[in-house]
């Protein structure tokens, strides 16, 4: 995976996770919190998470095949989009159950300073493992606002862990919340409320990593920086006259598929043409490297035609 794939967020989340995981099940077995269950899945779940990230972003790698001629770079979307399935099931779901059932049934937290004890072990973890996220992401952002660089990015995985720690950080608290006034107040339902508040949460964030992925799986346009700057490049004034009409494709996160009607002089030979073809394209990947994929199509470009939208 490439570094812009965030490897060192997701490794950061997935250590992060796993301890926390194991922390909070033993808080869970000493004091029956169902809000520590909800959190001890919601981990396991991110664990999972992060696997799935791993592997999409190593499956992703294999050479293009006769089967598959453009390369397995979608391969990142699909394992993205996986994860918000599992957030939404798994983490979701799993916690508005056990938080019915804990208002339905309420019952005393026992052990009381074991939840708390690893609650705050596990915020500590998680922003650890959040400052990391932030301090890749911001090296890929530049001047974009998070919700527009989770929105724009083309590689998943960073937007994912930001989404998943955010998201970890904030049913933290709630449990905390739950916790802490299940045991000032004597009163369980407290727990299960924060348990369905967490669940509540992780609903919402696999709603939008669902709608983002989807949007990459059914194939977006590059950037407009990069759409500019390959629009600069085709055009060089001699033998290309003018870009006539353009269409880009991410086959994967850093790999884009290029292909432009180009405008040339009616008297250009087939070597002439064919030369500025082959410098056009130079032109591209020496302007946006991530533009593997080139057609470029020679025409004579006509302004009638231009008018008509022919």
């Amino acid at each position: 995976m490439s570094a812009s794939g965030g490897t060192k967020a997701i490794v950061a989340a997935l250590a992060a996770n796993l301890a926390i995981a194991v922390a909070k099940f033993v808080a869970f077995l000493f004091s029956g919190s169902s809000s520590m269950l909800a959190e001890s899945v919601h981990s396991v779940a991110d664990s999972g998470n992060q696997g799935l990230l791993l592997l999409g972003g190593k499956r992703a790698q294999r050479e293009a095949t006769p089967q598959h001629p453009f390369g397995y770079g979608r391969e990142r979307y699909i394992y993205a989009f996986l994860v918000s399935i599992v957030l939404f099931s798994v983490g979701g779901m799993f916690a508005i159950y056990e938080g019915y059932e804990k208002i339905k049934h309420p019952h005393e937290i026992e052990a009381w300073y074991w939840p708390v004890g690893v609650l705050v072990f596990a915020i500590i973890a998680e922003g650890f493992s959040f400052r990391t996220a932030i301090k890749e992401s911001n090296e890929l952002r530049g001047t974009l606002s998070w919700k527009d660089f989770i929105r724009r990015a083309k590689a998943p995985e960073l937007p994912v862990v930001l989404l998943e720690d955010f998201g970890a950080l904030v049913g933290l608290v709630l449990a905390l919340g739950g916790v802490g006034l299940a045991l000032l107040t004597g009163d369980g339902i407290w727990d299960g409320i924060g348990t369905l508040c967490i669940g509540i949460l992780l609903i919402l964030i696999a709603i939008v990593l669902a709608a983002e992925t989807k949007s990459l799986l059914l194939g977006e346009a590059a950037g407009v920086e990069d759409v500019k700057k390959i629009e600069d490049a085709i055009v060089d004034g001699r033998t290309v006259t003018r870009l006539i009409h353009m269409r880009t494709l991410h086959l994967g996160p850093e790999e884009l598929l290029v292909a432009a009607k180009i405008a040339v002089e009616h008297d250009d030979t087939a070597t002439e043409v064919a030369n500025a073809i082959n410098a056009a394209e130079e032109r591209i990947r020496a302007a946006v490297p991530i533009a593997r994929v080139i057609y470029l199509e020679p025409d004579i470009y006509s302004e009638k035609a231009a008018a008509s939208g022919a």
